[in-house]
């Protein structure tokens, strides 16, 4: 299965093409915090182009759906839907957290591996994931505290919010491994989008929480 793998989701703008099960045909990630629908589309053509393939040639498109950056989570999603509709190939969504923690998941880890984003306001997107990729806690928005006490029989912390964790670890007790990571892998995303169900793995926002900006209702328009 050939797979091209995008991700928007967070601190970077990456994709790669992923000839199952870890084949790597080309891949490119630029780390930007903003910036991302005007990068994306010029780095896709690179990875097409360093692939020798075209999008004819794809089996599945997988995207990040979040958590993450409102914006940089339309843009990628917006790309992966229209070149599933152009390519008559199916589009999936992978989860950011569960890309962040499934190398830990493949390689075997039998402690539980918890998977942070930071979210801004003292708080993280927080996941945490057993053997074999079984879920322990759900996707959730958390304050920092609450993820701190939730991690402490983790193996390892992996994500943009595992430094924030580790910074409000409580004096005396043991820390797990931490594994500050920007963006998740772009092979990990192709090997979940892979994995997928594609009748359920819809490619549509997760989304935990409320955008930052809204319009003030003094703003509004009236309805006619």
């Amino acid at each position: 299965m050939r797979i091209l793998a995008i991700d928007t989701a967070l601190e970077a703008c990456a994709a790669g093409i992923i000839e199952m099960p870890d084949r790597v045909l080309a891949q490119e990630s630029v780390a930007m915090a903003r910036g991302h629908a005007e990068a994306l589309m010029p780095l896709l053509a690179r990875v097409m182009d360093q692939a020798g393939t075209g999008f004819a040639d794809l089996d599945r498109i997988a995207v990040t759906v979040g958590p993450g950056s409102f914006t940089g989570l339309r843009v990628g999603i917006a790309a992966a839907r229209g070149i599933a509709l152009a390519a008559g190939k199916p589009a999936v969504g992978v989860s950011t957290l569960a890309a962040f923690a499934g190398p830990y998941l493949v390689a075997g880890e039998t402690r539980p591996v918890v998977a942070a984003v930071d979210a801004r306001h003292d708080q993280v997107y927080f996941e945490v994931f057993g053997p074999g990729g079984r879920i322990l806690v759900t996707p959730r928005l958390v304050a920092v505290r609450d993820a701190v006490r939730a991690a402490s029989a983790a193996a390892v912390i992996v994500g943009s919010g595992a430094g924030i964790l580790a910074a409000a670890w409580p004096d005396g007790k043991p820390l797990p491994a931490i594994a500050t990571q920007g963006a998740p892998l772009i092979a990990s995303i192709a090997r979940l989008g892979a994995a997928a169900d594609v009748a359920h793995a819809l490619p549509k926002p997760l989304y935990l929480r409320r955008p930052d900006a809204r319009p003030q209702d003094a703003a509004r328009l009236p309805r006619r």
